[in-house]
């Protein structure tokens, strides 16, 4: 194929040959991703209907959770379908589409995990002036701020990927379209381009996590502080679901994108590119419950109002 123009199609890798591996592929993620629908929907649904949820810190996570909704369902539904159908086709803007609403979903939830990590350190460390800091006003101007850095994001690298001429032909080494596997199919040395985004990019994103860790250093000080040991166990049980997240979704995100071509096998690609676009997005919901007694009880009177 001479270049990006011709093709119309992408073929993807599949997960695998015989039907009945494909089929128990289509069942382990179609149980991943109505776990993920369930947590990430309950969630939604108990910080919207919950007076006692309503604020900035389940504000953030319900954007969180929204995220997290639209990352899994940007591949995962595409790849079950494949292996149902027993077909390995993508069309070329079904691909960009691809491409563009994952990386809108992750890099805006690189975003919002560093706002909320903001959100903790005003909390704990700053406790009386955290009304000012963050009222309804500054939380809606950080999550717009957030999702539309997502968006600039995504418009920079979806416009720059697919603008480079492609000439190694259509099949993507990977189970969605994921940029570094496409810039393989790229003509000589036109992708070096998008490889500097992806750097500048990457740059960003530890920055954040920068900000993230030094955010936390400065909140175990002042938890440590804290004379009584249940301030500290509530302080803690605050903060290290956020931690645990953001730990997740960072080391694998930029080890999927920076890893060193010496490094790169289609098994342990395959095996990166579900850790960081379907696995957090399904335990995401279930971390940030497991130890959040507020939210529990939000749940539990959601339940009993249906069954009354």
């Amino acid at each position: 194929m001479s270049n990006s123009s011709s093709l119309n199609k992408f073929i993807l890798l599949a997960f695998a040959d015989t039907r009945e591996l494909q089929l128990l592929h289509f069942s382990l993620f179609l149980g991943i991703y109505l776990a993920a629908l369930l947590g990430n929907g309950l969630i939604i649904t108990a910080v919207a209907f919950s007076h006692r949820l309503h604020t900035s810190m389940y504000f953030f996570l319900l954007n969180l959770s929204i995220l997290d909704l639209g990352t899994i369902s940007v591949t995962v539904p595409k790849s079950m379908a494949n292996s149902l159908w027993d077909t390995r086709a993508i069309s070329y803007s079904g691909c960009a589409a691809q491409v563009f609403l994952l990386l809108f979903s992750l890099s805006a939830e690189c975003s919002l995990l560093t706002v909320m990590a903001y959100d903790r350190f005003a909390a704990i460390c700053r406790p009386l002036h955290y009304g000012i800091l963050l009222d309804s006003r500054a939380c809606v101007q950080m999550a717009a701020a957030a999702w539309a850095s997502g968006f600039l994001s995504a418009v920079l690298h979806t416009g720059n990927t697919f603008s480079i001429p492609l000439c190694q032909g259509n099949t993507v080494g990977q189970f969605f379209c994921e940029i570094p596997q496409i810039l393989k199919l790229s003509c000589s040395d036109s992708y070096l381009r998008e490889v500097g985004l992806i750097v500048v990019s990457a740059c960003l994103a530890f920055g954040c996590f920068i900000f993230i860790v030094l955010s936390y250093v400065q909140i175990f000080t002042a938890v440590l502080r804290i004379p009584s040991e249940q301030g500290r166990h509530k302080a803690f049980s605050m903060c290290l679901p956020h931690l645990a997240v953001v730990s997740l979704f960072i080391s694998t995100a930029l080890f999927a994108y920076l890893k060193p071509p010496s490094l790169s096998s289609p098994a342990l690609d395959l095996v990166v590119a579900v850790l960081y676009s379907v696995v957090p997005p399904a335990v995401n919901p279930l971390i940030y419950s497991l130890r959040n007694k507020e939210l529990k009880d939000a749940l539990r009177k959601l339940v009993q109002r249906q069954h009354q």
